[in-house]
Formats: C-alpha cells, structure tokens, sequence
C-alpha cells in the first residue's frame, strides 16, 4: 500500500534543485534511500 509523505514548500524545493532532467521526485528519494543504505547509516542507528 502507497504511503503518503508530505514535504514543506522549501524542502520540495530544494529536492527539485537537484533532480536530474525528467527525474520525478519520488526516485530521487528511492536513490537517496538507496546510497544510504549501501553506505550502512540505517544500520548504525542506535549503535
């Protein structure tokens, strides 16, 4: 099931500075989540 995310006008903003020709907002924060991730950050919280 979709799950909804409201994001604040400067936020949405600031992601759309960096979105890449045609990207949609919602892939740029899959990649994010997904460079995250990789890099292992979810996985040390509360360490």
């Amino acid at each position: 099931m979709p799950t909804t995310i409201e994001l604040d006008d400067d936020l949405t903003a600031r992601i759309e500075g960096h979105l890449e020709e045609d990207e949609t907002i919602e892939e740029f924060l899959t990649e994010l989540v997904a460079i995250y991730e990789q890099e292992g950050r979810f996985l040390q919280e509360g360490a």
